[in-house]
């Protein structure tokens, strides 16, 4: 039993929305949609709830086609950016409002308001106008009318954009708690944060362009990303890519910088690669190779350190504060251990076993 997308394409105004997207996405799973604004992701929600015609392939239910079915008539829910609720209504109605409109026993529906609210954190909250709430409240409620419907198909559109980094956090863990109990139902989850898929550690959809570049569970997407497209995407901040010559002593890169050659490169025929880097993967050494500092972003407790030596650059995310001048000479050093090389035309061709922890 699954919803699947047959080669289906959408374009606006000969702009390609979706360019022959196929995938299969079973009951009582969980997806994430990863991919960087005007990527597609909005509009495949927009195509599966039915929002937007598509100019060809279909999409099928439980092996109905959802073209015959009406949108109005179809169990889908789906939660956005925007916190859509109605002002005037308690919380309570806010979320039972998709109920009322079924006509179902009112008995019914506290027992449905009443469980669903107490899985988002609102049970003390039912009485209140959303006015009175904070953002990640009025984000819980409109969370909370969409779970109480049941539906076959729960579509959220980059529900947690809007608020602040410590509501973000808070709510993405309880998100998991949530969408874990949501039974048969379908859920798709899109983000532009490669990070909130790999702490969801679902399946991931990863899109680029209206084009669907890999599928596959979040850590081994991550770890084995399939092109230098999906490193660039599933990689926050995005991997370092770089051209490199691969014979007997290693990998030569640009300005006379050489890498040693890795065990697990030593099966690939010498000549032209593409180097794959985490940043995480680049360290500041006093016996690495020189450079000079373009930019010193300092967030809370990390610091992510832009370097330059000729046309090589590197972005290092480091642990702990660096307070690092531009122009300021510092070296570097790249883990061999952990480079991924791709062909010329961005191909995987070799990846390092998962690290720990990954």
């Amino acid at each position: 039993m699954s919803l699947v997308a047959n080669n289906i394409s959408l374009g606006v105004d000969g702009v390609a929305h979706l360019d022959e997207i196929s995938c299969k996405l079973e009951r009582g799973k969980f997806y994430t949609v990863v991919g960087p604004t005007m990527s597609g992701k909005t509009s495949l929600l927009h195509a599966l709830v039915g929002l937007s015609a598509l100019d060809s392939g279909t999409i099928t239910l439980d092996g109905a086609d959802l073209a015959t079915v009406p949108v109005w008539s179809r169990s889908v829910a789906m939660v956005y950016q925007q916190f859509i609720n109605y002002p005037h209504l308690s919380v309570y109605e806010n979320i039972a409002f998709p109920l009322r409109r079924r006509r179902l026993p009112q008995a019914e529906i506290d027992q449905r308001v009443t469980a669903v609210a107490e899985t988002v954190g609102l049970g003390k909250l039912l009485t209140r106008l959303p006015g009175a709430l904070s953002g990640g409240q009025q984000q819980r409620v409109a969370i909370a009318r969409s779970l109480v419907k049941r539906s076959d198909l729960l579509l959220l559109d980059e529900p947690l954009v809007n608020l602040d980094y410590k509501l973000r956090e808070q709510l993405r863990e309880e998100f998991l708690n949530i969408f874990a109990a949501q039974g048969e139902s379908i859920v798709v989850y899109t983000t532009a944060d490669p990070n909130e898929a790999l702490l969801f550690d679902a399946e991931v959809l990863v899109m680029h362009e209206g084009r669907l570049l890999q599928v596959g569970p979040a850590q081994e997407v991550y770890t084995r990303p399939a092109t230098t497209a999906v490193a660039l995407i599933f990689s926050d901040p995005p991997m370092n890519l770089m051209p490199a010559t691969l014979d007997e002593g290693g990998l030569k890169l640009a300005d006379g910088v050489r890498v040693p050659r890795a065990a697990h490169l030593q099966s690939l025929p010498p000549g032209p690669y593409i180097l794959g880097i985490h940043p995480g993967d680049v360290a500041l050494d006093a016996s690495g190779i020189a450079a000079e500092v373009e930019l010193a972003e300092i967030s809370g407790s990390e610091t992510f350190l832009h370097v330059r030596r000729g046309d090589l650059r590197l972005v290092a995310h480091l642990s702990r504060v660096h307070a690092r001048a531009e122009g300021e000479n510092v070296q570097i050093a790249l883990d061999a251990q952990r480079a991924f090389l791709f062909t010329p035309d961005g191909q995987l061709a070799a990846a390092p076993a998962p690290a720990s922890g990954v």
